[in-house]
């Protein structure tokens, strides 16, 4: 049974009674619970103890309760934020500080029971991305190159140790020849030094696998290499196989959408510098946007603007001058009466196209900042064209 530590945080005792009462009726969970009605006493509890949840009142007395919430993210990042709230126009500036969910009141049993669900789905997650390589071998191969073993990550002899072992990772258990090898690692090198410097990697790589207990082996087969083992697992074939469903089945539930994030620290060997890797990392950049963009319109179509909002500020990091998604967001904060929010995405754009491309934005961008300028609310409608 999973056990969830929550903190409660609400200045009326009887919410704060109704709220404990429902947690602790839900018998699928073991729940631990702490409960507060000021949140100063609960920020200075907090930096003593950790906690997995904490549920606060979004509408208590002060202007502090977003400073609260970001407190509580800053201090302990991975604990999940849950707002509370009798008025849904504080859902669009809860989601920007990173809150797991929004519950409107009256809570229901199986509301809360939703989002108990999710809660221990998400530190299922955290638990299982965080200790990938404890106990078994893992290689990262998203936001760097490291072989993970239940002592730590292998450390290596030499840089080049470290990219024959990411080149033959990258080629998936398939057979390189010796020739290419050099080609890659060594382009510009000597064949004859090449070829020593190749068989001097090999042996610091395979007795860097023999000491770390790697259950793999480097193999030779015919004219080339292979690395070969079932006991080491990688991020990457999970992280392709979400994509692939993304893209196959046109969305994405809300578990798999943050497991596919979570699983992508970064690019796909990210700061290793190897050219040979390019071509992959940036196909693999754009297979993640375009299963961005499609479990956007699913999570529009489905009501929750949240994580089409989280879909949308994904993309713009990583194609910051892409005017169609901007101007989706745009609409979607101005929809939201989030006019800075709105401007900040447009100044973006501004700056990345017309700054940096030296081209005018396109009229249907410009048309948007005329709405920002005017502190305009879309309609339901205009948000969905």
């Amino acid at each position: 049974m999973a056990i969830i530590r929550v903190m409660l945080i609400d200045d009326d005792e009887n919410a704060l009674d109704r709220l404990e009462i429902l947690l602790l009726e839900l018998c699928d969970v073991a729940i631990i619970v702490t409960r507060y009605d000021n949140p100063l006493k609960a920020l200075k509890e907090l930096e003593a103890t950790d906690v997995d949840v904490v549920f606060m009142d979004i509408q208590m007395p002060g202007k502090k309760r977003m400073e609260t919430a970001r407190k509580i993210k800053a201090m302990r990042p991975h604990t999940q934020v849950v707002f509370i709230s009798s008025s849904s126009k504080y859902a669009i500036e809860a989601f920007e500080i990173g809150s797991m969910d929004y519950l409107l009141k009256p809570i229901t049993k199986d509301r809360l029971s939703n989002t108990v669900s999710r809660i221990v789905k998400a530190l299922s997650d955290r638990i299982s991305v965080n200790n990938a390589g404890v106990g078994q071998i893992f290689a990262q191969c998203l936001g760097g190159f490291n072989i993970h073993t239940a002592h730590g990550m292998l450390q290596w002899k030499t840089n080049k140790e470290k990219e024959l072992c990411a080149f033959l990772v990258h080629h998936g258990g398939n057979e390189v020849t010796a020739s290419t090898i050099i080609e890659s690692l060594w382009p510009e090198s000597d064949l004859k030094k090449a070829k020593a410097y190749l068989y001097t990697c090999l042996s610091y790589l395979r007795k860097s696998f023999q000491i770390n207990g790697v259950p793999a082996s480097i193999e030779k087969r015919g004219g080339g290499y292979v690395i070969s083992g079932n006991g080491m697992e990688s991020d990457l074939p999970a992280f392709l196989a979400l994509m692939e469903t993304a893209v196959s089945e046109g969305c994405l539930d809300e578990r798999q959408y943050r497991r596919m994030n979570a699983l992508r620290r970064g690019d796909y060997l990210d700061g290793c510098d190897f050219q040979w890797a390019v071509w992959k990392q940036e196909k693999l950049t754009t297979k993640y946007i375009q299963a961005l963009r499609i479990v956007y319109k699913h999570f529009m179509k489905s009501g929750n603007v949240l994580l089409a909002i989280d879909s949308l500020q994904r993309i713009l990091e990583l194609t910051p001058d892409s005017e169609n998604d901007g101007r989706e967001l745009i609409k979607l904060y101005l929809h939201a009466d989030k006019r800075n929010e709105a401007l900040k995405v447009f100044r973006q754009l501004d700056r990345e196209v017309r700054g940096n491309m030296g081209v005018e934005l396109e009229s249907a961008t410009v048309q948007l900042y005329t709405l920002i300028a005017e502190n305009s609310i879309v309609s339901d409608q205009f948000v969905r064209n």
